[in-house]
């Protein structure tokens, strides 16, 4: 839960607090993505971010990717590191969607400075 609240911020993590419903799928998340991959020791946080950046364009997951261009940010990464993220992204995950990547990491990246 720490990594989970370091990454994606406080006020995040508090709105996504589990109800009897979702509490198993939310346990699973921050034991594994949080507690187990964020947590390895091969790749830093920035380049987990970027990789995960490119994850979210490639699969369309726009409010998760809205999300993590913030986290982004507080793992340490630049605009233009993120943009460049996202000019890379358009070569494998198609120019339309990283089209539509630029418009939400803008809005994003507006909002956050």
């Amino acid at each position: 839960m720490k990594v989970r609240r370091e990454v994606l911020g406080d006020a995040h993590v508090d709105r996504a607090a589990p109800d009897e419903f979702t509490a198993d799928f939310q346990e699973f998340i921050t034991k594994y993505a949080w507690g187990e991959v964020w947590t390895r020791p091969g790749l830093d946080r920035r380049m987990r971010s970027a990789i995960t950046l490119t994850a979210l364009i490639a699969r369309g997951h726009w409010e998760e990717f809205a999300l993590h261009v913030k986290a982004a940010v507080r793992n340490g990464l630049s605009t233009e590191e993120i943009k460049e993220v996202l000019l890379q992204s358009a070569i494998y995950c198609g120019v339309p969607a990283a089209n539509h990547a630029f418009a939400v990491a803008r809005r994003v990246l507006r909002e956050e400075t």
